[in-house]
């Protein structure tokens, strides 16, 4: 593929119009920022499942088409580098070896130190040959930007993702009551378990909404990759500021 010859068109996030442009020159638009470039299909007997996550790293909405995609959304939403999230946000078209060629990505991630993230879900098992050519020309697309990487990600782990959905019910902000969180902090300062720290706070049914939000926000950090529960040791994160 001559990365001289691919060419990327996008939905302008303030515009709503079509732009496009040759690769050399989509290093610093802000894709993050993008509609998406496709519309989200929705039809009766349908094997996928289109819709919207509200994401709370942007306060908007992503969309996906798949719960695979859903649940990508839901970890880059609560990766603490991603400081803004798009879904479907170009359309890369290239010359193939009869026809045009094209693919248009899950999603883009802008990273807290200005980096981008190009990211396509796909179960493992439903990979093909052409499936495989188009990711590995779009990687090539990306290390060919500056600041600029992609990755192809299957099934996440089940007990993260199990624990992730978990908490992603208080990602919303109204879940960090303010002296609350402060006390919590305080609490977890040094690793402990949940529960005491819960119980040391107040009342676990007001405590314990504002202790999930502060998992989901990495406030507060606990082993994710095992079943959540009193028994988890948590511990104040780098992300957590008394408040």
């Amino acid at each position: 593929m001559d990365l001289e010859s691919v060419e990327v068109e996008w939905v302008d996030g303030d515009s709503g119009g079509l732009r496009r442009s040759l690769l050399s020159a989509v290093h610093r638009v802000e894709f993050e920022g993008a509609a998406p470039v496709r519309r989200f299909a929705s039809y009766r007997g349908q094997r996928h499942f289109p819709g919207w996550y509200w994401a709370a790293t942007t306060g908007s909405l992503v969309g996906f088409e798949s719960w695979l995609e859903r649940d990508r959304a839901m970890l880059l939403d609560h990766d603490r580098r991603v400081v803004g999230l798009s879904s479907q946000p170009f359309r890369a078209s290239w010359p193939g070896a009869t026809r045009l060629v094209s693919h248009t990505p899950d999603y883009f991630a802008r990273l807290e130190d200005g980096s981008a993230v190009v990211i396509d879900v796909r179960p493992k098992d439903r990979v093909g040959p052409q499936d495989a050519e188009k990711f590995a020309a779009t990687e090539a697309m990306c290390q060919a930007l500056d600041g600029w990487s992609y990755v192809l990600v299957h099934e996440p782990d089940p007990l993260v993702m199990t624990n992730v959905r978990w908490l992603s019910g208080y990602r919303h902000p109204r879940h960090r009551v303010v002296g609350l969180a402060g006390r919590l902090l305080d609490a977890f300062d040094e690793p402990r378990l949940l529960a005491d720290g819960v119980l040391e706070t107040g009342d676990p049914l007001q405590v314990l909404p504002t202790l999930f939000h502060l998992l989901w926000s990495g406030e507060l950090e606990a082993d994710l990759a095992a079943p959540l529960g009193d028994g988890t040791q948590v511990v104040r994160g780098e992300e957590g500021t008394d408040g």
